[in-house]
């Protein structure tokens, strides 16, 4: 960890050792915000995003800011640990098991054609986005989505079978987070907030807590973190199912976290409205994941509670490459090599017609890397190695 030098309201603590310049200009965007409360975090992970850079932490005194928890509101991770040794799996199953779990979980913009069944549904809070959304959240349910969501069939060092998957509030959060940076943008407009302009969906417009449209943003919030939460769950028992078929093999341990979301705690002396885009929560002696690319390892990690990090730690391994610009400068036949020895499904296409190769292992940061720059945030539990891979 070490900190950031410049003229800041706040100071800026940064776990990453070289973050570019566009996240850094967001993060010095956050420390100089009204509503940004003690210091700004940054994971080993941070990449550019909307406003707020992914893998960054704040803490809001009286506020919530909505692209500081994200357009994908509750993306998060889910691992199950089988009782199948890995030395057990027949390797030879594994296109089997791709292939139906492929056949049942609908990936990239595809949805079921039915509503799936979820007592939730029932108390769902009385908000007009979140109401008007419902049908259509219905048949996202169970589904995967595309970019980075993916399903995969792990060997962990601890000699057992695991299955990890990652995806979010799909569509229905997404519908949230735009409505409301829209409401946030237009009431720091009126109000003539003291906040960095506004560019297109790249703002920090905030909600001040005791505001109607807080209250209503938080509701809405955690409503889509419950859907996203039961969303992980219901493709795990799909995935559980098919990998028993082929394996016999039954769960006996599972993590489900969130890493897009924003939460009341106690830091420094205040009660705050943490936000952590692209972070995952790390208190002490909680369990959490940090997955690595397609073709690399993942963790299960415990979190050592550290106060600097408003006790979190990295989501991932993190972009090195935008996607575009990976995808022009790499070849297939780079990409298949690096991963080699995993059953995938191959490389999509891109809007313009060539390969997408945006999701290919180099694409990301080195995942070692990553876990090294954070080991006093979190300690290894679990190190897994990817099988095969289903990508949205």
């Amino acid at each position: 960890m070490k900190w950031v030098d410049g003229k800041n309201r706040l100071p800026i603590m940064s776990w990453c050792e070289n973050v570019e310049s566009s996240a850094m200009e967001q993060a010095i965007n956050l420390s100089n915000h009204p509503a940004v409360f003690h210091h700004v975090a940054l994971m080993p992970d941070c990449h550019t995003g909307y406003g707020m850079p992914i893998g960054g932490v704040i803490a809001c005194d009286g506020a919530v800011i909505p692209n500081a928890v994200g357009l994908d509101i509750s993306c998060g991770m889910m691992a199950a640990k089988t009782n199948l040794s890995f030395d057990d799996l027949n390797l030879e199953t594994l296109p089997k098991i791709v292939a139906s779990i492929k056949r049942d979980i609908p990936v990239g913009f595809a949805h079921h054609r039915d509503g799936q069944p979820w007592d939730g549904f029932d108390r769902a809070p009385n908000i007009p986005v979140v109401q008007q959304e419902l049908a259509s959240a219905r048949r996202q349910l169970g589904t995967l989505g595309g970019g980075n969501h993916f399903i995969e069939i792990q060997a962990g060092d601890d000699g057992r079978t695991w299955l990890m998957l990652h995806s979010g509030s799909r569509n229905f959060g997404y519908k949230i987070a735009k409505e409301y940076n829209a409401i946030a943008t237009k009431l720091c407009g009126m109000w003539k907030s003291n906040i960095p302009p506004v560019r297109g969906e790249d703002g920090l417009a905030f909600l001040p807590i005791g505001t109607e449209e807080a209250q209503e943003y938080i509701a809405a919030m955690q409503y889509a973190m419950e859907f996203a939460q039961e969303n992980r769950e219901q493709m795990m028992r799909c995935v559980v199912r098919e990998f028993n078929y082929y394996t016999g093999a039954e769960v006996v341990e599972a993590i489900n976290i969130n890493h897009n979301f924003a939460a009341l705690e106690h830091h420094f002396g205040r009660n705050v409205w943490v936000h952590r885009k692209g972070a995952t929560q790390a208190r002490s002696g909680q369990l959490g994941i940090i997955p690595g690319s397609m073709g690399t390892a993942s963790y299960i990690v415990r979190g050592l509670g550290d106060r600097d990090s408003f006790e979190s730690c990295s989501h991932g391994a993190g972009r090195a490459t935008g996607r575009s610009a990976f995808s022009r400068t790499h070849t297939v036949e780079e990409c298949d090599a690096e991963m080699a020895g995993i059953v995938f499904g191959g490389w999509g296409k891109g809007r313009d017609g060539n390969p997408d190769l945006s999701e290919a292992p180099s694409a990301y940061k080195d995942i070692e890397d990553v876990i090294s720059s954070e080991s006093d945030l979190i300690e290894v539990v679990v190190k897994l190695r990817p099988l095969a891979v289903v990508k949205g």
